[in-house]
C-alpha cells in the first residue's frame, strides 16, 4: 500500500469530494471496503482494465495531520498481459493510475517520485528508535 500526500495547502476531500464515484469512474464498480490503519478503503475486485487484478483506494485519516491517499494497485504480470494481447490495456492502465493520482494529489508522476524519495531519505536520517 502506498500513501500519497497532497500539495501544500490542499486537502484530499477538496480535490475529490466524492471518492466513491471517482474510484468507480476510473477503475470500475466498488465491490466492498477494507480496513487500513483505522480507515475504510474502497475495494474494486474486478477492475474494468484487465491489467489490474484488484484495486484498494481511499483516504487515510491521521490525528492532527492531513488525510493521505492510500492506494494499492494489484496488477497481473506483464508477460501474462502481453500473452493475452492486452498490451494496449497496459498503456491505458498507466494513464488511468497517473490521471487518478494527479487529480487526487495535484502532483504529477515526477513530483510524486521526488516526494517519496525525500521521505525515504528523511527516514534514513532518523536514528533507530527515534520518532
Amino acid at each position: 500500500m502506498k500513501e500519497y500526500k497532497m500539495r501544500r495547502g490542499e486537502y484530499l476531500e477538496d480535490r475529490i469530494p466524492d471518492m466513491e464515484a471517482t474510484v468507480e469512474e476510473y477503475f470500475g464498480t466498488i465491490s466492498g471496503t477494507e480496513d487500513y490503519k483505522g480507515s475504510e478503503l474502497y475495494v474494486v475486485e474486478d477492475p474494468d482494465n484487465p491489467v489490474f487484478e484488484r484495486i484498494t483506494v481511499g483516504a487515510v485519516a491521521y490525528s492532527g495531520k492531513k488525510d493521505k491517499l492510500a492506494v494499492d494497485f494489484e496488477e497481473r504480470p506483464a508477460e501474462e498481459v502481453i500473452a493475452d494481447g492486452d498490451a494496449e490495456a497496459a498503456a491505458d492502465a498507466v494513464d488511468a493510475k497517473n490521471e487518478f493520482l494527479l487529480e487526487a494529489t495535484g502532483r504529477d508522476a515526477k513530483a510524486r517520485r521526488d516526494s517519496m524519495k525525500r521521505s525515504v531519505e528523511d527516514d534514513a536520517e532518523t536514528p533507530d528508535g527515534v520518532s
